[in-house]
Order: structure tokens, then C-alpha cells, then sequence
């Protein structure tokens, strides 16, 4: 399955980030329902995280349901839930056989009590896995997450466990859903449009950007290959000369 050859020698991010978006426009350029284009991207999901495992990727963070996507219209959403649903019974049946960890980033409250279930057992039997750590991005948002670390850290100090001049960038990392991971490298974003959306907005102060005008489902591995070599090509400072 490893395309990326010995003798190009790409730049492996440890953390990688994709925002997965074109489904529906996949879907409609087919004469299909938006509801087929979410299943089509949910089956790539599998195999680019699967690939993104076997070449070194460490964290693999994907958006997979936005805070914002809630104002879709209802049958959607509702074609939405049947897919996590289907691809979390799946997920515990067979894909987590192999050694990923998953986590799942967002309020999670807010979705159907069988489904949290699910993400909750999910994470359970995958929790002693050593390899990858894919994080999923359920009902997330950049914003919410760090009114959330705030909101936290303002406990805290009210009950007087904690000093306003204590709170450090650190301290503010370390209350995000990302706690003890390390800060995206880079962020994918096929489709071709040219927004953050969103998503780690904290994390990805100094993180690449790659724009890939490919829908999400006909996004491949050897597109993941061409992106990784861009960012190896790039030159990254934080900040310095």
C-alpha cells in the first residue's frame, strides 16, 4: 500500500490534519443524493487513514461533522447519523483490529444516546492500542473548543485552585480536546476551497496549508503522496528567518 518510495524520501507529518469536504458536491455531479456522496467519503475515510497509518503518520486528526453542520437540512443530517452509526458498528467489528487509537474531539452530548454509546465504546477498546492516535472531529469547532478551555480555566479560578497570571499558553493547550498532542504539521483541505473552517484553530498557528482541488471521495493516496511532497518542499520558520 506504501506509494511514497524509498528514493523521494517525503517528509512524514507527525500530526496531520484533513478537513473532508466535497461530498455533496461529488454527489451532485453524479445526479446523486448528498447522502451518497457521505457514504462514498466515509469509505475513503477508511482507506486514507489506513494508509496514513502504514507510512508513519503519528496523529491523524479529521473533520468529520462540524458545529456548523447542524443547519443542513434535516434528511441529511439524519443520513449523516445512519452513516457514523453503520461506520462505528463497523469500526468495532473489524477496524479496530488494527493498532489505531481513536479519540473523538467535540461535544458529544448532543447526539442520539446510541450513538454516544458508540463513540464511547469505540474509544474504550481502542485505548491500549500504540499506534496512530486518529482523532475525530464530532460536532467540533475551533471556537467552541476554546470557549470550552475558557470556560474551564475560569472554574478554576474561581474556586481559587488557579491565578489569572498562571494561565499560559500551555496551560490553554493542555485544556484543548487535543491535550498532549503535538500541534498539526499539516492540514489537507481537498475541494479546492480556501477556508480554515473552523477547525484547530488554536493548534494551527503555525501549521502548513495544502488546497487540493479534488472532492473528497475521489481524493487517493497518491494525491496524500503528491501533498506530502509539497510539504517537504516547504520551509518552515515559526516565526524566525
Amino acid at each position: 500500500m506504501n506509494h511514497v518510495s524509498d528514493q523521494e524520501q517525503p517528509i512524514i507529518p507527525r500530526h496531520l490534519g484533513i478537513i473532508m469536504d466535497g461530498n455533496g458536491r461529488w454527489a451532485k455531479k453524479r445526479g446523486l443524493p448528498r447522502s451518497a456522496g457521505h457514504t462514498a467519503g466515509a469509505a475513503n475515510f477508511k482507506k486514507i487513514t489506513r494508509y496514513c497509518a502504514s507510512i508513519g503518520v503519528k496523529y491523524l486528526t479529521v473533520y468529520a461533522f462540524s458545529t456548523e453542520n447542524w443547519k443542513r437540512p434535516s434528511d441529511e443530517i439524519e443520513a449523516l447519523m445512519k452513516i457514523f452509526q453503520q461506520y462505528l458498528e463497523e469500526a468495532l467489528r473489524d477496524f479496530l483490529g488494527e493498532n489505531i487509537r481513536v479519540k473523538f474531539l467535540g461535544e458529544l452530548s448532543v447526539f442520539p444516546q446510541h450513538l454516544q454509546n458508540l463513540f464511547a465504546r469505540t474509544e474504550e477498546v481502542s485505548a491500549d492500542k500504540t499506534g496512530m492516535v486518529l482523532n475525530i472531529a464530532m460536532n467540533y469547532g475551533g471556537r467552541a473548543e476554546l470557549t470550552h478551555a475558557v470556560r474551564l480555566l475560569a472554574e478554576q479560578v474561581q474556586k481559587g485552585t488557579l491565578l489569572p497570571d498562571q494561565i499560559t499558553e500551555d496551560l490553554i493547550s493542555q485544556h484543548l480536546y487535543t491535550a498532549g498532542q503535538p500541534d498539526p504539521d499539516l492540514v489537507l483541505r481537498p475541494s479546492g476551497e480556501y477556508r480554515i473552517s473552523n477547525f484547530l484553530l488554536w493548534q494551527s498557528a503555525y501549521t502548513e496549508y495544502i488546497i487540493m482541488d479534488k472532492l473528497w471521495p475521489d481524493f487517493t493516496t497518491r494525491d496524500l503522496d503528491s501533498a506530502l511532497r509539497e510539504f517537504s518542499n516547504r520551509n518552515r520558520r515559526f516565526g524566525g528567518i
